[in-house]
C-alpha cells in the first residue's frame, strides 16, 4: 500500500514540478511519477537532513517532507533542462 501512496504521490509531484519548471507539454505521466520518485529520493539526501524530517520514500507525508520532495522534483527537472537545452528555463 505504502508503494501505491508513493507512486501517487510521486506523480502529482513530479506533475506540478513541470509546470513550474514549464515542461509539462513535454512529458506525459509516466516522466511525472519518474521525476516526482527521483526529485524525492534527491531531497531525502540532500535537503531533508537540512531541514530535519523524513523523505516520502520512507513513508513519512509531512508537509516538510512534501515541500522538500517538490523542491527535489524542480531541482531536477532544472537539471535535465540544463543539459538537455543547455540553458535553465
Amino acid at each position: 500500500m505504502n508503494l501505491i501512496i508513493i507512486l501517487i504521490v510521486g506523480g502529482i509531484l513530479g506533475w506540478l514540478a513541470s509546470i513550474v519548471m514549464r515542461t509539462d507539454g513535454q512529458q506525459g505521466i509516466f516522466l511525472n511519477i519518474v521525476v516526482g520518485i527521483v526529485g524525492a529520493l534527491l531531497a531525502g539526501f540532500l535537503i531533508t537532513p537540512l531541514i530535519g524530517g523524513a523523505p516520502i520514500t520512507s513513508g513519512a507525508f509531512d508537509i516538510r517532507s512534501l515541500i522538500a520532495s517538490f523542491i527535489g522534483a524542480v531541482v531536477l527537472l532544472g537539471i535535465i533542462n540544463l543539459f538537455r537545452r543547455g540553458r535553465v528555463r
